[in-house]
C-alpha cells in the first residue's frame, strides 16, 4: 500500500463524502499528495539520521587505531549529511494548494516525483556505505566515497528545485 493509499484510508466520513463532490476529489487528492510527500521526506530524513550512528562508529574506530587524519573526513561527512537531511526534510512539497495564486504544472510535479524515487535509492546507498565505512580496510577512501554519495544526492535535490522552478 502506497503512502497516498494510506492517507486515503485514513480519511473520515466527511472527507469521503466530499470526495464525491464534482471537482473536490481532484483537489483532495492533490492535498493528500502533499501530505504523502511530507511523510516520505520525513521518512528519508530519519533514515539518513541513522547514518550518524555509523559515523560515530567510524570516529571511534579511527580514534582507537590512531588514524586521526580520518577524523576530518568523518566531520566533513557529518556536516554534509546534516545539510542533506535538512534539504530533504524542508524541500518544497511541489504542489500549490487549490486556492494558491501560483500553480505547478502536473508534468513538472511528475518529474519531481520521479526524482524523489531516485532519492530513495540514493538514501539506501548512503546508509549502506556509512554502515560499511567503519569496517573498511581503507577508512579514508570509504569516507570520501560516502561524501561523494552525499554530494550526489544534494545535487539531485538542486535538480528537483530547478524542475519546480521555485513554485510551491
Amino acid at each position: 500500500m502506497s503512502i497516498l493509499d494510506e492517507a486515503r484510508a485514513g480519511q473520515n466520513w466527511i472527507e469521503r463524502i466530499a470526495n464525491v463532490i464534482p471537482g473536490f476529489k481532484g483537489y483532495r487528492d492533490k492535498e493528500l499528495r502533499r501530505d504523502a510527500d511530507k511523510l516520505q521526506r520525513e521518512h528519508l530524513a530519519s533514515r539518513l539520521e541513522e547514518c550518524k550512528r555509523s559515523l560515530n562508529d567510524v570516529a571511534n574506530a579511527v580514534t582507537r587505531s590512531g588514524s586521526l587524519d580520518a577524523i576530518n573526513d568523518v566531520e566533513t561527512a557529518r556536516k554534509r549529511l546534516d545539510k542533506l537531511i535538512n534539504r530533504i526534510r524542508y524541500a518544497d512539497r511541489g504542489y500549490g494548494g487549490f486556492f494558491d495564486a501560483i500553480k505547478v504544472d502536473e508534468t513538472k510535479l511528475e518529474q519531481a516525483y520521479q526524482f524523489d524515487l531516485g532519492l530513495i535509492e540514493g538514501v539506501d546507498s548512503i546508509r549502506g556505505s556509512a554502515g560499511q565505512a567503519a569496517a573498511a580496510a581503507d577508512v579514508t577512501a570509504a569516507l570520501r566515497d560516502l561524501i561523494a554519495q552525499i554530494d550526489a544526492q544534494d545535487s539531485r535535490l538542486a535538480e528537483r528545485e530547478q524542475i519546480l522552478g521555485g513554485f510551491r
